[in-house]
């Protein structure tokens, strides 16, 4: 089940970096796109980010003081998969059989933004999530686990430096659980537990190019008094450990109108123990995952860029691939 976490951790990323990690880029980065695509009545980019970095007051990239920002996104994934059907007599493999399996996931998030402070900013992610695996002709059409994360900049922005964000966030287990289902009948939507993260991301703008990194841990609360049935034992606990991921990349400005961002991540997840009502323990091994991807801003009217992105898994236990967009909201009560 621990694979299935990392998978779900990982198709969040598959639009940048984890959920906590693209939150806190998000504004450093998007500021940037905006100060490199040209608008009417601007002079050239180099006025464009003096306008967006180097007002007379101090300069923070996350949300103003008293603003709202609404955005979606939709993200599809693909997992494929071999499974072996086979039984086992008197210690003689009998039966055996290569049955291959894929995965369908598509994602539907809601994301609100407010700015508490010029530096503070604090938000939600709210996933509606589609899953259909062809092996069983299974399906879930559910929420998933919602999110809430805080963004910290303690310094404001200087020309030439570099910009730090720290972040926490908090996930919630509002998704199926998949240690709450008849694992033969059902599919889950989320982690089964609750999650406590926590890290920082950096960010430098090399005109017309900005650099990025991120870095972050994560502890995994257990989930208790279960009572799942798995084969001929009952699971009452896991215990899903912790997670660490870094990320890099960079965006760079093609045109005043569209920009090319490009990232690699790496996670490492803890080995997952689960205990049965006999006493007896299963654990599954520590794993690591890496993945790429690939986004394409593109300028569609003076405030909205859309973003399209392409992801590809690096390891066994990422998805093979993942496509997805992403788009700001505009309400007239949501704006500054």
């Amino acid at each position: 089940m621990n694979r299935w976490f990392v998978r779900g951790v990982i198709l969040v990323s598959a639009t940048g970096l984890l959920p906590g990690m693209v939150l806190a880029q998000e504004g450093s980065v998007d500021q940037a796109r905006e100060a490199l695509a040209r608008q009417e009545g601007d002079e050239d980019a180099s006025q464009q980010l003096e306008e967006v970095f180097q007002a007379a007051e101090k300069n923070y990239s996350l949300q103003k003081k008293g603003t709202h920002s609404l955005n979606y996104s939709f993200d599809y994934s693909y997992t494929g998969d071999q499974r072996l059907d086979l039984e086992i007599v008197g210690g003689s493999v009998r039966n055996m059989d290569i049955v291959p399996s894929a995965t369908h996931t598509f994602t539907n998030a809601f994301s609100y933004d407010y700015g508490l402070l010029n530096n503070l900013t604090v938000g939600t992610r709210i996933p509606l999530v589609v899953k259909y695996d062809t092996e069983d002709e299974l399906n879930v059409y559910d929420v998933g686990d919602v999110s809430f994360t805080g963004r910290w900049q303690p310094f404001a922005y200087v020309p030439g430096k570099m910009s730090t964000t720290f972040f926490g966030t908090l996930t919630t287990k509002t998704g199926v659980s998949p240690y709450e289902i008849d694992i033969k009948e059902q599919l889950s939507t989320g982690s089964g537990y609750y999650s406590i993260g926590g890290g920082a991301s950096m960010s430098k703008v090399l005109d017309p190019v900005v650099v990025f990194g991120s870095v972050s841990a994560t502890y995994n609360l257990p989930a208790e008094d279960l009572q799942q049935v798995r084969g001929a034992r009952l699971l009452l606990e896991v215990d899903p450990g912790f997670g660490l991921s870094g990320s890099a990349g960079f965006a760079y400005s093609l045109s005043y109108d569209i920009s090319l961002s490009m990232s690699a991540q790496i996670s490492y997840s803890d080995e997952t123990v689960l205990t049965f009502s006999d006493g007896s323990q299963a654990v599954a091994q520590d794993q690591m995952t890496g993945f790429l991807s690939m986004s394409l801003g593109t300028r569609v009217s003076d405030t909205t860029i859309v973003n399209t992105s392409l992801g590809i898994g690096l390891t066994e236990d990422a998805p093979d691939f993942s496509l997805g967009i992403s788009l700001p909201i505009n309400f007239s009560g949501l704006k500054e």
